[in-house]
């Protein structure tokens, strides 16, 4: 069939004039003041100069600018000069045009943000390390300057995500795992509740396809129940609410299938046990005589003289809203046909905000400037003070700005009653630091409920904390051991780094002084041996230890180097050098390893001939034949098999894109790998007997270990095993499951 060309490129004008209305229609029908003419004008200029490239799905580009701004307007609620930045934000990269052209066919705050959108343009992370630092700062920088820079990028990464079919897996695997490591809990932080659904959702999708579609599929088998449980559940409490004068609006929710696979990983149960599946969301006008806050305790109250309240399953975020501006009274009761579902009660307003984020109404929705500061304002400017000394290590400085975005909060009390709200598993350093640096450098202990108690102790909502402090107290290294927050860590590695570089000089000139004894240099593969000796992390630590004293350095001249009889130096240097003959052989080798390089655009086969010499598997998540599993390439091109949920992984995924391989596994049963099975049941004699008949008769399979215990007629076990693979392991749990009295059977995941 041939194609016209010109009637193509008529038939995409058309698509692309309409998707680009639908962008117009959703701004004209918001609460902006209306400057249809600038956004015109942003996208005639963006459609011209993205004219006659293309996208990898082999759609015209500037559709994907339209999706973006139309994402913005409608899933975040912003204005022209966002909607605008979005429809621009691809042109100082793809196109010969600059930031001053931008400015000076719009305006400078345009021109800024499309600047700040250009800068973090690759991706966060980079494909060396220290630019992923790099990249990182520059997308908090013009985050806390401009706050709408971040916001485009999530609605930049969304549309990605939702068209990412049409990438290469490895491809995948990068993008998804960037985007759960940092994109989602951005947009949690920000308040994007269902964007950060979505993106979590997604990236499942991408990474776990299979098991996607199991808790799909099991969700969706349930819909009929679900709805039958629903209409059974709100009618009373919509009854009950017109009752009482209040125009509301109840929508049905079920649990994402992130929600419902996290859940089920976290707690290690089966599907069947995630037992709030379902939720009720009411959306009520409120009434102008009353606050919003009186009004969802009356609802609850009406909600809990119908269905009984679990005791233990209240939130209550109207009286102390989240840090990313939530508010709303969650309440879990017991429905019809014995179901726990949860009840969120919100105002239009408090909704609003549920849905779109506090950013969408900061600064920027009036164009007013504010006295009073947001919980937000109060963020950005703690991100700010950490970007001024961040740490020198990429990975460790994005963690601890990381360790803020996903946590959950809780609410703790100064002596004079003033509510502070700290991430939860905080310290009473934490705190002390949340309060002020120099009480963080100075605190000896606290206070906690009038009760002392060390630096280490971890606060719980509701505590009401009194910081100790000595004027000659120090921050101490051991320190970083226990502190949690971000803002603590960083004030701390600042303040520990000028004495550790004092300390680390002392210990490398006294390193080098026991090394001139035995005749040797500081080259890095001494060095290296004498890290391995200490048995310590890095060359770092080992300056760091020497310099202390906290290592007998008189081991270098009496143990690691101490003069050998010839023949037994040869030995030595032959084992772990190898003679010339083998060194000439095994520089040959390596230039075969290296002219054989892993190829990262095909799927990496794991075979039995392969294992231990081509590949690993990794010690952190163990995975075993069947699992969902990647490859990361390190540095000596041997491939690190991973499952594709480790969170060591996810890491990788987002730090180290460009060494991440698909990997499949192709094991004939010629190996074995370790494996946990634990169980629980009735306990009852001769039960122990039949678990090892049908683990070692029956299928066949090597115990390491067996650990039983018995309580109230209860048993608890766990099975150390050596199995083929998961088809062996589940067909052994469901045989298991079979004996009489057993309860539970299921594998542990590492």
């Amino acid at each position: 069939m041939i194609i016209d060309p010109i009637k193509q490129m008529q038939d995409e004008q058309v698509m692309i004039q309409q998707a680009f209305s639908e962008v117009l229609d959703v701004y004209t029908h918001s609460p902006h003041r209306q400057k249809v003419e600038i956004i015109q004008k942003a996208f005639e200029f963006a459609n011209e100069a993205h004219r006659g490239i293309r996208r990898r799905s082999g759609e015209p580009y500037i559709m994907h600018p339209i999706a973006v701004a139309k994402i913005v307007a409608q899933e975040i609620g912003l204005g022209s000069t966002s909607i605008c930045a979005a429809l621009l934000h691809d042109v100082v990269e793809d196109t010969d045009f600059t930031v001053e052209d931008i400015e000076n066919q719009f305006n400078k705050r345009i021109a800024i943000i499309v600047d700040g959108l250009t800068k973090i343009s690759g991706g966060v992370f980079a494909e060396r390390v220290s630019e992923q630092a790099e990249n990182f700062r520059k997308l908090l920088l013009t985050m806390s300057e401009d706050i709408r820079v971040i916001l485009i990028k999530i609605a930049d990464r969304l549309h990605n995500m939702r068209t990412l079919g049409s990438m290469p897996p490895a491809k995948q695997y990068k993008i998804a795992g960037e985007t759960l490591y940092i994109y989602a809990p951005l947009a949690n932080r920000l308040g994007l509740f269902s964007i950060k659904s979505e993106l979590e959702n997604l990236s499942f999708k991408y990474e776990h396809p299979e098991t996607f579609a199991e808790i799909t599929a099991l969700i969706e088998a349930e819909s009929a129940e679900h709805e039958q449980v629903y209409s059974e559940f709100k009618t009373p409490i919509e009854a009950k609410l017109k009752a009482l004068g209040f125009t509301a609006e109840l929508k049905e929710r079920v649990k994402t299938v992130y929600s419902v696979w996290h859940k089920m990983q976290t707690k290690n149960i089966p599907f069947e046990e995630v037992y709030d599946l379902l939720a009720l969301r009411i959306v009520f006008e409120p009434k102008p005589e009353m606050t919003e806050q009186e009004q969802c305790w009356i609802i609850y109250s009406a909600i809990t003289q119908i269905y009984r309240p679990h005791p233990e399953r209240i939130r209550d975020w109207v009286s102390t809203p989240k840090a990313n501006g939530y508010s709303a009274l969650h309440v879990t009761v017991m429905g019809p046909h014995g179901r726990w579902i949860e009840v969120q009660i919100r105002s239009t307003h408090m909704n609003e905000v549920a849905e779109k984020g506090l950013a969408a109404h900061w600064k920027y929705k009036t164009g007013e400037q504010r006295d009073d500061e947001t919980e937000l304002d109060k963020w950005l400017k703690e991100l700010k003070e950490e970007l001024k000394n961040p740490t020198p290590s990429a990975v460790d400085f994005m963690d601890n700005v990381k360790l803020n975005l996903f946590a959950s909060e809780i609410f703790v009390f100064t002596p004079k009653g003033e509510i502070k709200t700290i991430p939860q598993g905080a310290t009473a350093l934490d705190f002390a630091f949340l309060l002020h640096s120099d009480l963080g450098f100075k605190c000896i202990g606290a206070k906690v409920n009038h009760k002392l108690v060390p630096l280490s102790h971890v606060l719980a909502s509701g505590d009401q904390v009194e910081i100790l402090t000595a004027k000659m107290q120090k921050p101490q290294a051991d320190w970083l051991r226990f502190v949690v927050t971000a803002r603590a860590k960083t004030k701390l590695e600042t303040a520990l780094k000028k004495e550790l570089t004092s300390v680390s000089q002392t210990g490398q000139k006294n390193i080098e002084e026991e090394l001139k004894k035995v005749s040797l240099a500081p080259t890095p593969d001494t060095i290296q041996r004498l890290v391995e000796y200490y048995k310590l992390a890095d060359k770092k630590e080992l300056y760091r230890q020497a310099g202390k004293n906290y290592i007998d350095l008189t081991d270098i001249s009496k143990k690691i180097f101490k003069p050998r009889q010839p023949n037994l130096l040869k030995k030595f240097v032959t084992l772990q050098f190898g003679s010339s003959e083998n060194k000439k052989g095994k520089d040959e080798e390596e230039t075969t390893v290296s002219a054989h390089k892993v190829d990262r655009k095909k799927t990496f086969r794991l075979t039995d001939e392969k294992s231990g010499k081509s590949f690993r598997i990794a010690p952190c998540c163990q995975p075993i034949p069947g699992d969902d599993v990647f490859g990361y390439v390190d540095e000596d091109e041997v491939v690190i098999v991973h499952k594709r949920q480790c969170p060591e992984a996810l890491k990788l995924k987002a730090s180290h894109g460009e060494r991440i391989v698909t990997a499949e596994w192709a094991m004939h049963k010629e190996l074995s790998f370790a494996v946990t099975v634990e169980m629980n049941g009735i306990d009852r004699i001769g039960m122990l007997r039949e678990i090892s008949r049908v683990v070692t008769d029956e299928y066949s399979i090597n115990i390491q270990s067996i650990n039983i215990e018995t309580k109230d007629g209860i048993f608890y076990g766990r099975l150390h095993l050596y199995v083929y693979g998961t088809e062996q392991v589940n067909n052994l749990c469901m045989k298991l499951l079979k004996i009489k009295g057993m309860s539970s059977v299921k594998r542990v995941e590492a």
